[in-house]
């Protein structure tokens, strides 16, 4: 586990309990943070690296199934472990299908956290990763003409540069040009390359 960049959020109104979880995470060296409501950890800005929830289901006011869909809402993509003394399966079949890591019902081993918590910081770093990578291709796309876009748009529909020349009322050497930059800009190396990044821009 890397873990200097990462922060474990502890939500838990159980004084004693947050404290052993503190204990445990800091043992592998990991940063933790600890709240003891939801509306708590709502007022604080979410961690700039991998973090992932350790979230108790019955809280005092918003309960964590409460705060896992108020974070849905407010596009907060952070992985939740949630802990329960009270778990039922009803329960930990919502929390799952609502994108929980783990569900784990106290008294739960060490080892078992400290594996979910492993697989949480893991997907949060991997979907980090991929909306790095995304607003660098928007913002390579940012850097596009808008006569390249069309020529992009086009290529990527499978039209030749005769065709394109003719679809945008232009010359075939014109269009080889204007493909040429486009294609350096959206740093394509090939059609292929070209039509992946349109797909992952879901033109």
């Amino acid at each position: 586990m890397r873990n200097a960049d990462a922060v474990v959020i502890i939500i838990e109104d159980d004084a004693s309990m947050c404290e052993a979880i503190m204990t445990l995470i800091e043992t592998v060296g990991l940063n933790g943070h600890m709240y003891a409501s939801g509306q708590e950890f709502l007022q604080h800005a979410p961690p700039d690296g991998p973090s992932c929830l350790v979230l108790d289901v019955r809280l005092p006011g918003l309960s964590g199934l409460n705060l896992q869909r108020e974070l849905a809402m407010r596009g907060m993509d952070i992985p939740i472990i949630f802990i329960t003394g009270h778990g039922d399966i009803p329960m930990s079949v919502q929390a799952m299908k609502a994108g929980a890591v783990e569900f784990l019902t106290k008294p739960f081993r060490d080892q078992d956290l400290l594996d979910a918590i492993a697989q949480a910081l893991e997907r949060d770093r991997a979907a980090r990763r991929q909306r790095a990578d995304m607003a660098a291709l928007r913002q390579r796309y940012d850097t596009l003409t808008a006569r390249e876009r069309e020529v992009m748009r086009l290529t990527v529909a499978g039209l030749l540069n005769k065709q394109i020349a003719s679809e945008l009322g232009t010359s075939e050497k014109t269009v080889n040009i204007q493909r040429g930059r486009m294609m350096q800009k959206m740093q394509a190396d090939s059609i292929a390359a070209l039509v992946r990044i349109a797909e992952k821009l879901d033109m």
